[in-house]
């Protein structure tokens, strides 16, 4: 205990204080973007903007990999310009995009709105990331991002959980993440910039730095193609908010769920469940529950394991509970399926890291560990591709039923909204709500995209296992 506490002494201040900004941002971003697919595609009645699968898969997949890919470049703004300063300008851009995205209802504005929002982010992510890496050394630096990665947890897990009381007014869930993030400028008054090198060149020279140095990692054959591979898995972690909250709103039962809180703890059945269904993101959500639970057991296990055997194993565990997510109407399936993704999310995620830093050759290893992230742009794209026009072909209920009510030669009016329509069409087919579900899914297979989702996942892992044994064998 006394070690503990003699290593928790050597955190500066400044550690604390990122730590905790860091926690109210990612506490405003999920608490929308756990929310996000299903506001963008739900019904007009309920609050919803109607969107199809495919534009939602654009905004976010483009949104998401845009938020990525921009770090590149920001970081180099924030060590011309100073972290505090750049901070600052973050936290505005995020309040204010949070305010200002739901007054638009177009396509085209809640696109340019969201991606306002990433560029926000964007400049986020590599000043609060340094400043961790500068306040913890050789001694500090485990227990340190640990602490880190447990504030990005916590958040993830009650963002979700606060917005979603709010869900009947969108509007609310947008203004709540605002107030969080404005929490930020109250504690930046804390914020002491740690120790950098001040960057005198013009700022175009800092970025004509970075995009050589974007060519000197594109020359590298075999860490793009490590990169590329990597891509996959994140593009199954994605479907986590893209795909999966949609898909158990349109599809999954979780009546059972609301009945056993409605038992045993009636407060979170009155809270987070609504005409005798559980909220879908209070469902995905438990994923970010079970990091909580089990991530320091997880690690433990996985703590001796070379990299890419870890790797190798959370690939194959994710997606098959990424794929079983997606495979039945029985809302205690999906946990575990949830579970079975958490265990292989928390194996391979922190070991991408530890992977690209074993591969790069030591004179190149600062230059790689800064692209790391590379990978999460690449697959928020094919996420995004996955969820938006793949779902839609394959899966998304009110596209499914357009087909049937066609084929039949039924009219329904124009003008209606997805609620509507979808009883008018139930009335006309002489089906309860409930009946006209059970038919669909018996008729057009929308569980088809489990097999989606796992090709994708077996097949990274097998360019893995085969890129480590004919490329970085020895």
């Amino acid at each position: 205990m006394s070690i503990n506490r003699t290593i928790f002494r050597k955190f500066p201040r400044t550690f604390w204080v990122a730590n905790t900004i860091e926690l109210c941002e990612r506490w405003a971003w999920y608490g929308f973007f756990m929310l996000f697919a299903n506001y963008l595609t739900e019904s007009a009645d309920i609050g919803g903007l109607e969107f199809s699968q495919a534009e939602k898969g654009y905004i976010m997949g483009i949104g998401t990999g845009i938020l990525y890919f921009l770090p590149v470049f920001t970081g180099a703004i924030a060590d011309k310009y100073g972290y505090k300063s750049v901070l600052f300008i973050s936290f505005l851009i995020y309040t204010s995009a949070f305010l200002m995205l739901p007054l638009f209802d177009t396509f085209t504005g809640v696109f340019l709105m969201f991606l306002y929002l990433a560029i926000g982010a964007a400049l986020f992510k590599p000043v609060i990331s340094a400043t961790i890496a500068k306040t913890t050394d050789k001694s500090t630096s485990s227990i340190g991002f640990g602490i880190f990665y447990m504030m990005v947890n916590i958040g993830a897990f009650f963002g979700p959980m606060v917005t979603l009381l709010y869900k009947d007014n969108y509007n609310l869930v947008f203004q709540i993440s605002a107030g969080i993030i404005a929490l930020n400028f109250i504690l930046l008054l804390f914020y002491k910039e740690p120790g950098r090198e001040k960057n005198s060149d013009p700022l175009k020279k800092a970025l004509l730095r970075v995009v050589n140095n974007i060519w000197i990692v594109l020359q590298d054959v075999k860490f793009v193609l490590f990169l590329l591979i990597v891509a996959g898995f994140w593009s199954m972690y994605y479907q986590l908010f893209f795909t999966l909250p949609v898909f158990i709103t349109q599809w999954v039962d979780t009546s059972i769920v609301f009945d056993f809180f409605n038992k045993y703890l009636p407060f979170i059945a009155n809270e987070y469940g609504k005409d005798g269904q559980m909220e879908a993101e209070f469902i995905t959500n438990l994923d970010a529950f079970f990091i909580i639970l089990f991530q320091i057991i997880v690690s433990t296990i996985v703590m001796k394991q070379k990299p890419l055997s870890a790797m190798l194993s959370g690939f194959i565990i994710s997606s098959i509970g990424m794929a079983l997510t997606l495979l039945t109407q029985n809302v205690i399936f999906t946990l575990i399926a949830i579970y079975i993704f958490a265990i292989g999310e928390m194996a391979a995620s922190p070991k991408i890291t530890e992977y690209i830093g074993r591969i790069a050759s030591s004179d190149k290893k600062a230059l790689y560990m800064g692209y790391s992230y590379l990978p999460v742009f690449v697959g928020s794209i094919l996420a995004g591709i996955i969820s938006g026009p793949v779902y839609q072909r394959l899966s998304d209920k009110h596209t499914i039923l357009a087909k049937e009510i066609e084929i039949r030669g039924i009219s329904i009016p124009d003008g209606l909204t997805q609620n509507e329509y979808f009883d008018t069409a139930a009335l006309s087919l002489n089906m309860t709500g409930k009946e006209l579900t059970h038919y669909l899914w018996a008729n057009y297979n929308p569980s088809d995209i489990w097999m989606v989702i796992l090709s994708v996942g077996l097949f990274s892992a097998f360019c893995l296992w085969l890129y480590n044994r004919t490329l970085i064998k020895n």
